[in-house]
């Protein structure tokens, strides 16, 4: 199954799509930095990804013509545009890029997209802007006039869209995700866009997450088989407070309350096994370095061992400290390493990331996790070969 992936970025969602299955025919991203951290990763002892063609370019300038018979197309276009911590600048940033994800989709007409972006592409401000992007999506083709603002664009997409009583050349869905609940050890809440070829006519719906909050407590709090596990003595283990203590007492009561669940995963689940970076001398973990520097302040506290990460950010101007950094129960804080944050951002620990730490993390920031990716790919991936057995 052949795939296209725009904004690659660190390589999340390329990796996540080729473990489902599909085989990129291209991947495209501008950043350098970035390009390197894929090009070390098709090379060497570690050569942890396929060689895929790989075109470190601006997608405004690429040619999609050579390109045939691309099943899926996949990317997150830049978010920083529609992003709680950004400018907020929304369509009026020219760092906006879904026009171009609307461009491969028109010029490839793939049987599937699937794109992905920040929370904040939901919010109030931008309502008008999403639903545009949405009727762009369904109705590719319906493009817009040089002379013409997105806003008058818009109205002419609504009234076609209503002619055609919904006949769509795709039909398209979103839902907002939390990567905690499709086993990524980390609290990221992400907007997920995928819609289908309509002459397909398939049925989808999003893949429900196999995790939940409340497994995680009860393992904690009911039956303790996670600090069994971990080996962590009654003393070290964090007191519950007091919104907590009501959710525990009625899972105590209620045992098969989210019973065909599995637990959240914590920070500890993902790094437990890493040494301190501070003694990681021989480096037998790549990218384990310790960084020191770290603080807290009110609002950037970092995040418990014992919870999923809070949703690690790239930041405009260096590595955003509180969502960053590990919290001890003793109050001290330290920044995780490159290699803690792909383990949360579920990379394997054979992908190496170029660049300096501040770097690094800024691609990992902006990364979707490779196991959240993975899951919605391979729900995609099952429906369309479905289509195919049935043609």
């Amino acid at each position: 199954m052949r795939s296209v992936e725009l904004f690659a970025g660190a390589g999340g969602l390329a990796i996540g799509m080729s473990n489902a299955g599909f085989n990129h025919a291209a991947v495209i991203e501008w950043d350098h930095d970035a390009c390197e951290t894929f090009r070390e990763n098709q090379r060497g002892e570690y050569q942890s990804v396929e060689k895929w063609p790989l075109f470190e370019r601006d997608v405004r300038k690429f040619d999609y013509s050579p390109l045939k018979d691309v099943m899926v197309v996949s990317g997150g276009p830049p978010c920083q545009p529609f992003s709680m911590g950004g400018k907020h600048r929304g369509y009026m940033d020219t760092r906006d890029m879904f026009p171009q994800a609307v461009r491969a989709v028109r010029e490839l007409r793939p049987k599937a997209f699937i794109f992905e972006n920040v929370k904040g592409l939901l919010r109030e401000t931008f309502a008008d802007y999403f639903e545009y992007i949405q009727l762009q999506l369904a109705h590719p083709s319906f493009t817009r006039r040089k002379s013409e603002s997105w806003k008058e664009h818009r109205i002419r997409l609504e009234k076609y869209h209503t002619s055609l009583q919904d006949r769509t050349e795709y039909n398209v869905v979103f839902r907002l995700l939390n990567a905690a609940n499709y086993g990524v050890p980390q609290r990221r809440e992400r907007v997920f866009l995928v819609g289908f070829r309509s002459d397909l006519g398939v049925e989808w719906s999003f893949p429900e997450g196999a995790h939940s909050e409340n497994k995680l407590l009860r393992s904690q709090w009911v039956t303790g088989e996670y600090w069994d596990r971990h080996r962590v003595a009654s003393r070290k283990r964090p007191k519950l407070d007091a919104r907590q203590a009501i959710r525990v007492e009625k899972l105590r009561r209620d045992s098969l309350f989210d019973s065909e669940k599995l637990p959240w995963l914590t920070v500890r689940d993902a790094i437990g096994d890493l040494p301190d970076p501070e003694k990681n001398l021989r480096n037998e973990f790549p990218n384990h370095v310790f960084n020191p520097g770290a603080r807290s302040y009110k609002g950037h506290t970092g995040s418990p061992i014992d919870e999923p990460a809070k949703t690690l950010k790239a930041g405009d101007h260096g590595v955003p400290g509180g969502e960053n950094m590990l919290a001890y129960m003793d109050g001290s804080v330290r920044y995780f390493t490159v290699r803690e944050a792909a383990r949360l951002q579920t990379f394997p620990d054979n992908y190496l990331f170029r660049g300096a730490w501040t770097e690094a993390m800024r691609q990992l920031g902006n990364a979707v996790p490779v196991r959240l990716a993975e899951t919605v790919a391979r729900s995609v991936a099952k429906t369309l070969l479905k289509a195919k057995e049935q043609v």
